[in-house]
Order: structure tokens, then C-alpha cells, then sequence
């Protein structure tokens, strides 16, 4: 029993240290593709992970026909918008600012909640928002709050990033029904799968085929790491730790996929660390940690019922 809960802290911990490198991957492939040939190799590697897992796990299963409308719907938010979003604004932004940046997610899934499910915001969860946004214009200011403005939002990428946070908290609030009829691994699939679809109809016309050969062994290492690890084996473990560990439990690991970005970032594309980052980004954590230490007490609470 202790050897499989501890499998399972592995499996959470590689999913949030893979994400958090992602960041880094994708800035080593931009180098040699555009953010829409990289997304449509990415996730062209995610959906064969993906397929096979669901083979071998004996999960193959044709959903309904109402489903694929709402599978499409996921497809088109999480994967094709989402990353058309995230890879175009890597082009620009820095990978440890962007992994603070997309760290506030939980903050808009929250917002959502509050507007669209009348779900409580008390006092402590709005200091959480307000502390988290203020940790967010440190880190893209770099400290420097004079040259914050709507017009000028740190990198053009970072308003980019930011835009892909709100729209990470629509995918995520409208995956939850999806997640409770159906097993995680085949779901991902077939939004991945469609996901990948939609991005097709932008690479094709585009001949994005025509920049493949022009990759490098940096780029296909960066291409491979983002495809096998981070769209397919770091989902499957994800998933896996979901099932088996509390949700709030679970979603503490979140925590550190900011740090390995930041890490992983100076030591392969040599981002400078600043004090400025590091203290914006412990702002944000600490601002996320507010915004959802009420919900996953209640969550741990029900589950202890």
C-alpha cells in the first residue's frame, strides 16, 4: 500500500516537472519551427501516446454521437486555441515568466465560479486574486512598476500567456463533466485527437510540412520532449494521481512546476533569475494558495465523510 501511494507522488511529481519544462522545450523548437508547425507536431506525437495507453489499458471506447460536439468544443479550447496562444507568445516571452504567468489559472477558475456558480468568494480568497495579480506585475515588470500599462504589458508575448490563463480556467471548468463520465486517458484522446484536427486546418494551408526538414537534433529533442512527455506521459500520470490522492492533495504538486521553469530556463536557455521573479512569483503562489486553501478544505472534509 505504501509503495503505491508512493508511485503515485512519482507519477504527480514527473507530470508537474515535465509541464514545467515544457516552457523551455518550446522555446528550443521555436528556434527551428513556427509556434503552429510546433503545436501540430506536438500533438501529433501526444495523441499517438495517448492512443496507445488507451489500448493497452482496454479503454477504447467510440463516444456518443452528442459527445463528439463536446469533445470538439474541448479540443478547440485546450489544445488548439490554447496552445496556438501559448507557443506565438513564447516567441517573445520568457519561458519562467510565463510558467508565473500561467500560473494563476486557478485564480480565473475561481473568478468563474464566482460569477457563473455563485460559488462564495469571502475576503480571503479576493486578498488571494488581488495578491496574486500583484505578484504577476512584478515578475513581468521585472520590478520596474513604471512601465506597467495596458498598452505595454511586459513582453507582447506575456499578454498572450495571460489571455491563455483565462481561457486554461474556461477548458477546465467545462472538462469536469466530461472527466466524470468518462476515463481521463480516453477523454484526452479524443480532445486531443480533435484538437489536433482543428490545427491541421491552420497547418496545412500554411505548408508548415516544408519547415520539418529544417529541424535540428536541439529542435527534435525539444519537439519529442513536448509530444511523448509532456502531451502524452505526463497526462496519463496526472490522471492517474487524480484517481488515486485527494484533489486538493493532488493539486499542491501544481506548486512546483513555476520553480522547475524558472530552473530549467537558466540552465538551458541561460533567463537570467531576478529577484524581482522570485519575489512575484512566491507572491502569486502564495496568492493561488489562498484562493484555494477554502475550496480544498471543504474538498478534504467531504472526502473524509
Amino acid at each position: 500500500m505504501a509503495n503505491s501511494k508512493l508511485f503515485t507522488y512519482i507519477e504527480a511529481l514527473f507530470a508537474v516537472t515535465v509541464w514545467g519544462a515544457s516552457f523551455v522545450a518550446s522555446k528550443v523548437a521555436l528556434q527551428d519551427l513556427s509556434p503552429t508547425t510546433l503545436v501540430w507536431l506536438r500533438f501529433l506525437m501526444g495523441v499517438a501516446v495517448l492512443g496507445v495507453a488507451v489500448i493497452v489499458r482496454k479503454q477504447f471506447a467510440l463516444p456518443d454521437k452528442k459527445e463528439w460536439i463536446y469533445f470538439a468544443l474541448l479540443g478547440f479550447l485546450g489544445i488548439t486555441f490554447h496552445q496556438w496562444l501559448q507557443s506565438n507568445a513564447l516567441v517573445t516571452s520568457e519561458a519562467g515568466t510565463s510558467a508565473w504567468i500561467v500560473a494563476t489559472s486557478p485564480i480565473f477558475i475561481a473568478l468563474l465560479g464566482w460569477v457563473l456558480l455563485k460559488e462564495p468568494l469571502d475576503w480571503i480568497r479576493t486578498l488571494g486574486i488581488l495578491l496574486a495579480f500583484c505578484g504577476v506585475l512584478v515578475v513581468v515588470s521585472k520590478g520596474d512598476f513604471g512601465s506597467i500599462s495596458i498598452e505595454k504589458f511586459g513582453a507582447p508575448g506575456d499578454k498572450l500567456i495571460l489571455v491563455s490563463s483565462v481561457n486554461w480556467a474556461v477548458f477546465s471548468a467545462l472538462s469536469r463533466r466530461g472527466l466524470k463520465a468518462h476515463p481521463a486517458s480516453l477523454m484526452m484522446f479524443y480532445v486531443m485527437m480533435l484538437g489536433w484536427l482543428f490545427t491541421s486546418l491552420i497547418f496545412l494551408p500554411t505548408r508548415g510540412f516544408l519547415e520539418i526538414p529544417n529541424l535540428t537534433f536541439d529542435g527534435w529533442l525539444g519537439i519529442a520532449f513536448l509530444g511523448i512527455f509532456c502531451s502524452g506521459l505526463a497526462y496519463i500520470a496526472w490522471y492517474d494521481a487524480l484517481q488515486a490522492l485527494p484533489a486538493a492533495q493532488t493539486g499542491a504538486f501544481l506548486y512546483i512546476e513555476p520553480p522547475v521553469s524558472v530552473v530549467v530556463a537558466f540552465f538551458i536557455l541561460g533567463e537570467a533569475i531576478t529577484l524581482a521573479s522570485l519575489i512575484g512569483g512566491a507572491i502569486v503562489l502564495f496568492g493561488v494558495w489562498l484562493v484555494n486553501r477554502t475550496r480544498a478544505s471543504i474538498e478534504a472534509t467531504a472526502e473524509t465523510d
